[in-house]
């Protein structure tokens, strides 16, 4: 009688289910970092971290909510991808003009958001330490 469990009539079964989210990475440590974070959750089967696009894929037995506030925890920026999609649409298109120049620029300018956030003096110290 003591292992048994309660469990409601009619309820749905569990299905694993993808996450996706747009988290700022600056580093491939920053990678690690989150990609170690969220695989230490229950019921997460696997973690890919794509670092062009500044994306996180999980996929498991997962409350996406409960995801997204440990990935915010090491990188607070973050966001599920639905939204940051819908926020490029609102904003209005830009001229393009065909270039190998203008796709390199157009590709460091998709990063500048994850870099805005970079906190420089640290990392100038930590290079140099010996000058400062």
């Amino acid at each position: 009688m003591a292992h048994l469990q309660i469990v409601p009539a009619g309820s749905k079964p569990v299905e694993a289910q993808f996450v996706e989210m747009k988290v700022p990475l600056y580093s491939y440590g920053c990678e690690k970092k989150v990609k170690k974070a969220v695989s230490h959750l229950r019921g997460i089967h696997s973690v890919r971290v794509d670092y062009e696009l500044q994306k996180v894929t999980v996929w498991g037995i997962c409350n996406k909510d409960d995801v997204l506030a440990t990935v915010k925890k090491k990188r607070r920026e973050a966001r599920f991808w639905d939204q940051s999609s819908e926020c490029d649409q609102a904003a209005p298109p830009s001229e393009e003009v065909e270039g190998e120049d203008d796709k390199e620029i157009h590709h460091v300018s998709s990063r500048l958001p994850a870099i805005k956030g970079f906190k420089f003096k640290r990392s100038w110290k930590k290079l140099f330490p010996l000058l400062v």
